[in-house]
């Protein structure tokens, strides 16, 4: 059984007009899950002042709150590319919350598998900036949350979406606690340095414009997965992301529905081995409204 967590809160977040990060995501996942058995469906809750502080400075969330009291009813953009509404700040603090009481319920055994079913996305959120949509690191809270308040000793990040997770490595880098595994495609937003020398927590593999099913997998079996597997994680935590599937407008790789559900079957594998199962996943990009449902289907089905 796979426990979802969600909220209405994360569907009443609203950029502007077409903006590709809108509720109908979110609309498109829920009703597609809803159609599968062997689910239980909690409320998420939102994440507690503690927990954000364990990625973001104080500075930061200050400035977010001062930024939303103050607004009227339309949205205020951060960057070109990020806005808040009124409901924004819950929206991502439902977001949070989830990650976090999915590791609860994972932890105190009232399950193994937990998908979170929240927007908006949260990998690109560094500790002082809100970028690429997100608002709080989401994920990077939930691994910080593992280590704080259950002790520990390898908890793993995984992250499949096509844009690197910058925010969560600016949070997590050099925790030698906190190892992230992730591929993303390259060159394309955030377009970072990829010759920089980072941390050794840090793992990522590069994918070329129009990567396919055979590159994908190829560059998991060889060069993802067995690092993976040497940390031995005691907790996975995955940043699942959708948009590099063939449909998806914003990236040019070209998956399949079908890959989602193969690097889940080879994550819950790794987690069997050395998680006792716990797996917490949390829905990234996406946007490509039945390719995202779809591939959310297929992650949720294989995790169990």
């Amino acid at each position: 059984m796979t426990l979802i967590l969600s909220h209405p809160d994360c569907l009443a977040h609203q950029p502007p007009g077409d903006h590709p990060e809108s509720p109908a995501r979110l609309e498109a996942v829920i009703e597609a899950l809803q159609g599968m058995p062997g689910q239980e469906w909690r409320s998420a809750p939102l994440a507690s002042g503690e927990q954000l502080l364990l990625a973001h400075p104080a500075g930061y969330l200050d400035s977010l709150e001062k930024r939303h009291a103050g607004m009227t009813d339309e949205p205020l953009a951060l960057d070109p590319d990020t806005w808040i509404s009124k409901t924004s700040l819950l929206a991502g603090q439902r977001a949070a919350g989830a990650i976090c009481a999915g590791i609860d319920a994972v932890m105190q055994q009232h399950t193994k598998r937990v998908f979170c079913a929240v927007r908006p996305p949260g990998h690109h959120a560094e500790r002082a900036t809100a970028m690429g949509f997100c608002l709080y690191s989401s994920v990077a809270i939930g691994a910080l949350h593992a280590v704080a308040e259950y002790g520990l000793q390898r908890v793993a990040i995984v992250d499949f979406d096509v844009h690197q997770g910058n925010g969560t490595e600016d949070v997590v880098a050099g925790h030698s606690l906190i190892h992230y595994f992730a591929s993303h495609q390259v060159p394309l937003y955030p377009f970072c340095d990829q010759d920089i020398e980072r941390p050794e927590n840090l793992n990522y593999c590069a994918l070329p414009g129009g990567c396919d099913s055979a590159i994908f997998r190829q560059t998991w079996n060889e060069q993802l997965l067995p690092g993976l597997i040497n940390f031995q994680p005691e907790l996975m935590l995955i940043s699942a992301g959708f948009d590099g599937h063939q449909q998806d407008p914003l990236a040019q790789c070209e998956l399949q529905t079908e890959d989602y559900g193969w690097i889940t079957e080879q994550l819950v594998g790794i987690a069997d081995r050395f998680a006792q199962g716990r797996i917490v996943s949390s829905m990234e990009g996406g946007y490509a409204l039945s390719a995202l449902a779809d591939s959310a289907v297929s992650h949720v089905q294989a995790l169990g």
